[in-house]
């Protein structure tokens, strides 16, 4: 017996667990028949032995490659995860797609918590409205690629609605975060439904798209009178969903007016604010700290103007 041949019989002997790769010299036919055996056979050792001693590696003998590659695409469209985790929570589930699809939630959570300290600048604002009432949330991610993705867009729209059916305690609420993460969400998409917290969804899609995902921020106008608030979205891959957005609250003193018509009118002064980036609402509201520093910037302009003449 060579050497090479009584290492390998004392491997099979313990019941080796990973499969053995490589090629048999000088192996005869008697000592490939006593090699096979039961412990050879199992599917968790995952090899084959051909006749001529050449060791052969598969994921599993009972999955063909043409099926892995198909429960490799319908688990990447069920969850958007990137292949190469779809792959490996397939084969550590032996192929099961169905456990592999709570392995790769598992792991979005661990893959989620490490990207969470990376610069997320890029994003959405999502607006949920009625005629009473506005919220506008911001979730952001990391790349503008991302923020196209529609798992990603509904995420957004979904957190709007759920800001606008909270009760805030007055007209205008400003909130972070933390207002929202433990509140329950019921969200309805092919790839992210079902009844889960906040967190636990922004956590979710993190992981399906592969960056950092954050809701920064969101803020509600109300009106209590005979009145609407209306908006504008600028920059909108859809409706509700846009890079900047400007609400306007506008009451109305006669409350047999028609609030159509003040909606319109609301809908072109958002319009207006999101243009101009006005700092203030009325002159009245304007700081003397502002005055002056306007002054002193037109000040400055005038200076620069007579040098250049002169």
């Amino acid at each position: 017996m060579t050497l090479m041949q009584y290492i390998l019989r004392m491997s099979w002997g313990q019941g080796v667990r990973r499969p053995i790769v490589g090629l048999l010299i000088r192996a005869h036919q008697q000592a490939a028949r006593e090699y096979s055996s039961s412990t050879f056979r199992t599917q968790t050792l995952g090899t084959q032995v051909p006749p001529n001693g050449t060791f052969l590696r598969s994921f599993s003998s009972d999955v063909s490659a043409s099926e892995q590659m198909n429960l490799i695409k319908q688990l990447r469209e069920r969850t958007s995860a990137p292949i190469k985790d779809v792959k490996a929570s397939l084969v550590t589930c032996n192929w099961d797609i169905e456990a592999a699809q709570k392995d790769l939630r598992k792991r979005g959570v661990v893959l989620a918590a490490k990207k969470s300290s990376r610069t997320a600048a890029e994003g959405l604002l999502a607006i949920a409205h009625d005629e009473k009432r506005a919220a506008v949330v911001e979730l952001n991610c990391e790349t503008d690629f991302v923020a196209r993705n529609d798992v990603f867009q509904y995420l957004a729209s979904s957190l709007a609605k759920k800001a606008l059916s909270l009760q805030g305690p007055g007209d205008i609420l400003s909130f972070g975060p933390d207002y929202l993460e433990n509140m329950s969400i019921n969200l309805d998409h092919p790839k992210l439904s079902g009844e889960t917290t906040v967190q636990s969804a922004v956590t979710e899609v993190a992981a399906m798209v592969g960056e950092n995902v954050k809701l920064r921020r969101g803020i509600m106008l109300c009106t209590s009178a005979h009145g609407v608030v209306s908006s504008y979205m600028h920059t909108c891959p859809q409706p509700g969903l846009g890079r900047i957005a400007g609400l306007v609250s506008l009451e109305a003193e006669d409350s047999s007016a028609l609030l159509d018509a003040v909606k319109e009118v609301g809908s072109s002064i958002a319009m207006h604010i999101v243009a101009a980036k006005p700092l203030f609402l009325s002159k009245e509201l304007v700081s003397a700290a502002a005055v002056e520093n306007e002054r002193e910037i037109l000040r400055t302009q005038v200076f620069s103007s007579v040098m250049f003449d002169s």
